[in-house]
């Protein structure tokens, strides 16, 4: 694909689940398309299929109708094994409680996806530390999770989903467990990242400041995209804001 092209398209994307033995829509139909190098986020009340969106885009669950494209490629009809390992090498995810395994120090935990995909130790080690002294945690690379900030936590989780320099970062509520200043920390490092690297951000929140400093938000209710709301121009991969450039 170039990158003129949509890197993810959905087009008619149905989801039910089984609770308590009656069908929960989670998702009703739903149709849309992501520039590479964007950032959007998902809004919407609780229930209203956010995550469940995240997860059907990045092959973490099976969809039951309709068709994923993910640079191109129909994700959803791909083997498991071939979609977990393009996950691996192409998507990186931050979730709101990190999910750091506690017994292991910062840079053990940034380095274990690397180890997965069959990377030599040393060099996997190499890429984790360079990871961490990239987001300011050079100085806590020996630390377990538990000496580390909510913040600094989140950093590492940060560096691990950024450490095999994915193509697409999902972030299911990334500020949800964080204090407003920490939350306003990360944002603006993810929005560095997204300048910077060009690396496309879909990003699930609750939080209206958080989902205004996308490109655009768009906008759930019952299972259904309801609208989208345009923050900033977005005009291409490693383009800058509108605003910032012409300052």
């Amino acid at each position: 694909m170039t990158d003129n092209e949509p890197i993810i398209v959905a087009s008619n994307v149905h989801k039910t689940y089984a609770a308590e033995g009656q069908p929960v829509h989670a998702l009703r139909g739903v149709s849309l398309s992501v520039d590479r190098g964007e950032m959007v986020s998902i809004m919407g009340p609780s229930g209203c299929g956010k995550t469940t969106l995240l997860n059907c885009l990045s092959g973490l669950e099976v969809i039951d109708e309709g068709q994923i494209t993910i640079e191109g490629l129909p994700i959803q009809t791909m083997p498991d094994n071939v979609r977990t390992d393009y996950r691996a090498r192409r998507m990186g995810f931050v979730f709101q409680f990190y999910n750091l395994l506690p017994v292991l120090t910062a840079v053990e935990n940034v380095e274990m996806p690397l180890l997965l995909a069959g990377i030599r130790p040393g060099e996997a080690r190499q890429r984790s530390m360079e990871a961490l002294v990239n987001l300011g945690l050079g100085d806590w690379s020996r630390h377990r999770p538990a000496q580390l900030s909510g913040g600094q936590r989140q950093r590492v989780t940060i560096a691990r989903a950024l450490v095999n320099n994915p193509t697409i970062v999902w972030g299911d509520e990334p500020t949800g467990d964080l204090d407003s200043t920490t939350a306003d920390q990360i944002m603006t490092l993810m929005e560095r990242l997204n300048e910077e690297r060009g690396q496309t951000f879909i990003i699930v929140t609750h939080d209206q400041g958080v989902g205004a400093r996308a490109h655009r938000t768009i906008h759930m209710r019952d299972g259904e995209i309801e609208n989208e709301t345009i923050h900033r121009p977005f005009t291409g991969v490693g383009s800058r804001p509108a605003e910032a450039a012409a300052g």
